[in-house]
């Protein structure tokens, strides 16, 4: 009879360790199939935020985009003309606002499941009202005609020149704004991908632990589930062939703490 019931509790032991070893297998790789679809997503909405900057920059425009402004009543043509201009960048973002709203909040759920650093979050942030300013500052800047001194007038030119340079798309080696949206991308890649391509995901996580069972090698299956349970607290191990149980196991401290 004692020797039934230690075979039980054997039997016991070994099939709730196989559960909480089932348990912590599909955690980690749910786990990683969640960041492995937050990366793709993630890394295709970046491309296609690049992709908007790139046209909201671009100094060609069409009369339709700028049919709908009035001109006001004191309004000069000068002004009338700059404040067309200026508008035609946020038309161009209003048409994509819906994207850079998707990034900034996936902007939480990057922090909370990848927990990597979000520099290219608030780069791309950065840019998009970069532009803004400098859109609302040349709508001041053009407006304005007459100078006192040569100096005001050199200083005003200069900062028109500034603040298009970010306005509008240039040569890159001169483009204050390509090489920053660029090197963003670059970094957004490096993390994301290095998600999609196996670390982290479904598919890595059964190839890590296939590698690792490769290099533990064959070992006695019983004293693999013991030690499952030994961290969780459940038995002690004596020595090789002893061991005893600490305390009660049941399913549901089972899955309290898997």
């Amino acid at each position: 009879m004692g020797t039934v019931a230690i075979l039980n509790g054997i039997s016991l032991l070994i099939g709730i360790g196989v559960a909480i070893y089932g348990i912590e297998s599909w955690r980690r790789e749910h786990k990683g199939k969640r960041q492995m679809e937050l990366a793709e997503e993630t890394l295709a909405l970046f491309y296609e935020a690049s992709d908007v900057i790139v046209y909201m920059r671009n100094p060609f425009s069409y009369g339709s985009e700028t049919e709908g402004i009035a001109r006001g009543e004191n309004e000069t043509e000068e002004r009338y003309e700059a404040r067309k201009r200026a508008s035609i960048v946020f038309k161009r973002y209003n048409e994509n606002h819906e994207l850079f709203n998707k990034i900034h909040a996936m902007r939480y759920r990057f922090m909370a499941q990848i927990e990597k650093k979000t520099e290219p979050f608030e780069e791309l942030r950065k840019i998009v009202n970069e532009i803004f300013i400098s859109a609302r500052m040349l709508f001041q800047l053009r407006s304005r005609r007459h100078f006192r001194t040569q100096e005001q007038k050199d200083k005003h030119y200069k900062s028109i020149e500034r603040h298009e340079a970010i306005f509008y798309e240039g040569i890159e080696e001169k483009d204050p704004i390509i090489p920053r949206l660029n090197k963003l991308v670059s970094e957004i890649e490096i993390t994301c991908n290095e998600i999609i391509s196996g670390k982290g995901t479904l598919h890595g996580a059964r190839e890590s632990r296939h590698c690792h069972i490769k290099k533990r090698g064959n070992r006695d299956p019983v004293r693999y589930i013991l030690s499952i349970l030994h961290r969780k607290g459940y038995v002690e191990i004596k020595d090789k062939s002893t061991f005893c149980i600490k305390k009660r196991i049941t399913f549901l401290s089972l899955f309290k703490n898997c």
